[in-house]
C-alpha cells in the first residue's frame, strides 16, 4: 500500500509538471475578478416578477459556478443581478452570463443574402460564395447530424459551401432507423432539387449556391413559395440588413415565425414557428468525433422533444429546397441551417463544424444550464480587486501552521515514538491535499478562497483523530501483557478501522448535505471538508497502518523502549512492577 500511495503522489506531481500548475488558483476574495451588473428588461417596461429573477439567479449561478467550487458569486440587488467571477476577463464573463442561450429549431421557409437586394427584388437563393473563407473558430457554419452516426462526413459531397452560408448538411445515417411515417420526396419534384439520399455522392443541386447572381425577375415573388409565410415576416425579410442588425440577443417568440441572420451576417432566413425549444433539451455536452477528430456538441432531448425533433426533420426531408433545411436559432441568431437528408429519430443530434474545445464547451454549458427567463442589459462591468488579499491569506496559512504544530507537539509528547507516525501521516496528507487543490484548479475550475482554507484547517483535527483512535486501540490490546506488538497492531486495526470509517462517513455525509443545500462560501467550506475527509481515509489505510506495521519490526518498538510510547509503564494501568509487556525475540 505504501508503494501504491507513492505512485499516486508521483502521478499527481507529474500531472502538475505537465500542465505547469504549481500553485492553486485563488478565489474572488484573494485574487479579485470581474463584477457584472445585469438589469432586466421586460416587454412592457414593468418590474420583473421575483419568481423570474430567482430563476435567472439560479441559472446564472449554474453557468458561472455549476460545480460549486469556482468561488463565483451571484446575488440579487433590488431588481438587478450582480455577478462576481474570480480571475476572469470582462469579455469572458459578459459572454457567459449575458446570453439567453435558448436553442430553438425552426424549419427554413426562405433564404436570402444578408444585405437587402435592390428594391422590388426578393432573393430566396443562397448568396454567391465569396473567395474569402469564414474565420477560424466561428461557431456558425456548423452541421447537424444524428448522434452515433458511423458515416464519415464526406467533404467532397457537402451541399452548400459553408464559407458562403451557414447551411451545412445532416449526415446520411441517423441514430436509429427512419421513422415508419417518413416518405420520400414528392415524385413531381425535379430530380435535381432533391436532397442527397444516404450514400449519394452528389450534392443537392437546389441548395448549392449559384456561380453567378441570378438575373432579377420581373416579378419579385417569382419562384418563391410563399405558402404559409406570414406577410409581416416577408416584409421584414425583404428590408432586413444583417450588416446593420444581426439580431444578437433578440428574444424570438417560439409561437411566431422569425426572420433572422447567420452569425457572420452573410445570410438571412425566414423561419417557421419553433418546432423544438431549448426547454426540451435534456443534456448537452462537448466531445470529439472519433471519425473526423472534430469537436462537436451533442444534444439529447426529453419529454416531447424526441417526437418534435423527429417530426420536424421528417417534414423538412419531404420538402423542396430551401424548406428541406432546419435552422438552429440561439440567442436570436441562426448558428446552423443544415439540409436534412433523412428523418432523425431517437431524440439525439450533434452540432459540428468549426469548433475548438473552448467554443464547444462554451456552447454546451450554455445549452445545458438553460435559458434566462428575462432579457438583461449590462448596466455596469468592472474589474474588482481582492477583498482580503495577501495579508489575510498569510494569516489563514499561519493559523493552519500553528494548529498543525500544536498537533505535532501533542503527538510527540503523548505518543513519543508513535508520534513520528502521526507527524509523517500529516505530512503525507498535506502533500496529497496540496496536489489535489492545484489539480482541481487546473482541470475543474476550483479556486481557493478563505472558506476553503478554513475547511482545510478544520480537517487537521479530523486527520489527527483517526491516528488517536488507532493508537489507543493498539495500547488497549497490549495492556495487561495479553498480546505482542505485532499481534496487537493487526487486532487493533480490525477494530479501529470500523470506528474511523464511521466517524469519517458521518463527517462526509454532513459535508455532502451542506454542499448541496448551501451556496457560495458555505458550499466551498463543505467541499474542502469533504475532500480532506476522503484524503484522511486514503492516508490512514495506505500509509498509517502499513507504516506502523513496518515499525513493529524494529526492536525500538518491539522491545518496548521507554521512548517508543509502547513501554510497560504506559501500557499498564497498575504499577509497573506488577505488569509486563510481552517482548518479541
Amino acid at each position: 500500500m505504501l508503494l501504491v500511495l507513492l505512485a499516486i503522489i508521483l502521478a499527481m506531481g507529474g500531472a502538475m509538471l505537465l500542465n505547469k500548475a504549481y500553485t492553486p488558483e485563488y478565489g474572488l476574495d484573494l485574487a479579485g475578478g470581474t463584477t457584472v451588473t445585469l438589469q432586466p428588461v421586460t416587454p412592457n417596461g414593468s418590474a420583473p416578477s421575483q419568481e423570474s429573477l430567482d430563476l435567472a439567479v439560479n441559472i446564472i449561478r449554474e453557468r458561472v459556478n455549476g460545480s460549486g467550487i469556482s468561488d463565483a458569486e451571484v446575488a440579487k440587488s433590488g431588481d438587478n443581478i450582480v455577478i462576481s467571477v474570480p480571475g476572469a476577463g470582462q469579455e469572458e464573463v459578459v459572454k457567459l452570463v449575458g446570453t439567453t442561450a435558448e436553442l430553438r429549431f425552426r424549419q427554413v421557409l426562405a433564404i436570402g443574402a444578408g444585405s437587402p437586394p435592390p428594391p422590388g427584388q426578393l432573393s430566396t437563393q443562397a448568396p454567391t460564395p465569396t473567395p474569402t473563407p469564414s474565420a477560424s473558430g466561428r461557431k456558425g457554419n456548423k452541421e447537424s447530424k444524428p448522434a452515433g452516426s458511423e458515416t464519415p462526413r464526406p467533404d467532397a459531397t457537402a451541399a452548400p459551401d459553408t464559407g458562403a452560408t451557414p447551411a451545412g448538411r445532416a449526415l446520411s445515417s441517423a441514430l436509429t432507423n427512419p421513422s415508419p411515417g417518413a416518405t420520400t420526396a414528392p415524385s413531381a419534384e425535379p430530380s435535381g432539387d432533391k436532397s442527397a439520399k444516404p450514400g449519394s455522392s452528389a450534392a443537392p443541386d437546389a441548395s448549392a449556391p449559384p456561380t453567378a447572381p441570378p438575373a432579377a425577375p420581373e416579378d419579385p415573388m417569382a419562384g418563391v413559395d410563399t405558402a404559409g409565410i406570414d406577410p409581416a415576416a416577408l416584409k421584414r425579410f425583404e428590408t432586413l440588413d444583417c450588416a446593420k442588425d444581426a439580431g444578437v440577443g433578440a428574444q424570438d417568440a417560439p409561437d411566431k415565425q422569425y426572420v433572422g441572420c447567420s452569425q457572420d451576417g452573410s445570410t438571412k432566413f425566414v423561419l417557421d414557428k419553433a418546432a423544438v425549444t431549448g426547454t426540451s433539451i435534456d443534456s448537452a455536452s462537448s466531445g470529439v468525433d472519433q471519425t473526423t477528430g472534430e469537436w462537436l456538441v451533442q444534444l439529447a432531448f426529453k419529454g416531447q422533444g424526441p417526437d418534435q425533433w423527429s417530426k420536424v426533420t421528417t417534414t423538412a426531408f419531404n420538402s423542396q429546397a430551401p424548406r428541406n433545411q432546419v435552422a438552429m436559432v440561439l440567442d436570436g441568431v441562426v448558428i446552423s441551417a443544415p439540409v436534412i437528408q433523412e428523418p432523425i429519430t431517437g431524440g439525439r443530434a450533434q452540432i459540428s463544424g468549426s469548433f475548438t474545445q473552448v467554443t464547444a464547451d462554451e456552447l454546451a454549458n450554455q445549452l445545458k444550464y438553460g435559458a434566462l427567463p428575462l432579457k438583461f442589459e449590462k448596466s455596469s462591468i468592472e474589474e474588482v480587486s481582492s477583498t482580503l488579499g495577501a495579508d489575510q491569506l498569510r494569516g489563514g496559512l499561519i493559523a493552519g501552521a500553528i494548529g498543525l504544530l500544536l498537533v505535532v507537539i501533542y503527538s510527540m509528547l503523548y505518543y513519543r515514538g508513535l508520534g513520528v507516525v502521526s507527524v509523517l501521516s500529516l505530512v503525507v496528507a498535506t502533500i496529497v491535499t496540496y496536489q489535489s487543490v492545484v489539480l482541481l484548479g487546473a482541470f475543474a475550475g476550483f479556486r481557493l478562497s478563505l472558506p476553503h482554507i478554513i475547511g482545510l484547517i478544520v480537517s487537521i483535527g479530523i486527520t489527527a483523530d483517526s491516528f488517536i483512535v488507532y493508537f489507543e486501540r493498539i495500547r488497549d490490546e497490549m495492556k495487561e501483557g495479553r498480546r505482542s506488538l505485532r499481534t496487537a497492531i493487526e487486532v487493533a486495526w480490525v477494530r479501529a478501522r470500523r470506528t474511523i470509517l464511521i466517524a469519517d462517513a458521518v463527517m462526509f455525509i454532513a459535508a455532502v448535505v451542506l454542499y448541496f443545500l448551501a451556496v457560495g462560501g458555505v458550499a466551498g467550506f463543505a467541499f474542502a471538508m469533504g475532500l480532506t475527509t476522503l484524503i484522511d481515509i486514503a492516508v490512514v489505510f495506505m500509509f498509517t497502518k502499513p507504516f506502523v506495521a513496518m515499525l513493529a519490526r524494529l526492536k525500538f518498538f518491539a522491545k518496548g523502549h521507554k521512548l517508543s510510547g509502547l513501554d510497560a509503564e504506559r501500557m499498564s494501568e497498575a504499577p509497573v512492577a506488577s505488569k509486563t509487556v510481552p517482548q518479541e525475540a
